[in-house]
């Protein structure tokens, strides 16, 4: 089995176990640029974290070296979804007391976020290149009522797939490119203020 490895924090070089297949972990070059980039806005300290199409949960999971309170990688995959439970196990013990809250959900990830409860401030949505554009799509409109006021959201896709379709609640940033990796950095949308009730 290949291995990754946590790259800083409470855990870092921490090794991580990676699924035989079925999974594209992401680069240690493209989680450097994330987490530097998160760490820069003060997004991960504190933070209720989603990853979304887990793999190996190597996202998640150095949010929560880095100070995130709770963790839910989600992974269909029974295969991945047990390499999660034991990175996640690893970590846990790395970091020792006040680690943070890692739940694995061995769910598709439509399905988990349908019930999903909200409080979000980072998403990490990385899902196999060639999942259906419609239906990552969906899987943004399921989650933008789950996002708290200047939540981020992280999208990995390959170079050559378009912009995702973005629904009222998520405004995108940027992109950054990375080789065949694409980054699409987005925020919480700013809602209009409710008219206040007369008393």
């Amino acid at each position: 089995m290949s291995m990754t490895r946590i790259i800083a924090g409470t855990a870092g070089s921490l090794t991580l176990a990676v699924p035989r297949s079925g999974t594209r972990p992401t680069s240690d070059r493209v989680r450097e640029a994330i987490f530097s980039a998160l760490e820069s806005r003060d997004a991960i300290d504190g933070a209720v974290v989603l990853d979304l199409y887990a793999g190996s949960g190597a996202l998640g999971l150095e949010s929560a070296s880095r100070g995130a309170v709770e963790v839910v990688l989600v992974e269909r995959a029974k295969p991945a979804a047990e390499v999660c439970r034991r990175n996640a196990d690893a970590v846990t013990r790395a970091i020792g007391r006040g680690a943070a809250r890692i739940r694995v959900v061995p769910r598709a990830v439509a399905a988990y976020l349908e019930t999903a409860p909200a409080g979000v401030d980072l998403a990490f949505i990385d899902p196999p290149y060639d999942l259906d554009e419609g239906a990552l799509g969906r899987d943004l409109e399921l989650l933008a009522p789950l996002l708290n006021a200047d939540a981020v959201v992280v999208v990995e896709r390959s170079s050559r797939s378009p912009e995702p379709t973005w629904p009222s609640g998520i405004e995108p940033e940027r992109r950054r490119d990375y080789g065949e990796t694409t980054l699409w950095w987005a925020t919480t949308e700013d809602q209009p203020a409710r008219p206040s009730q007369p008393e």
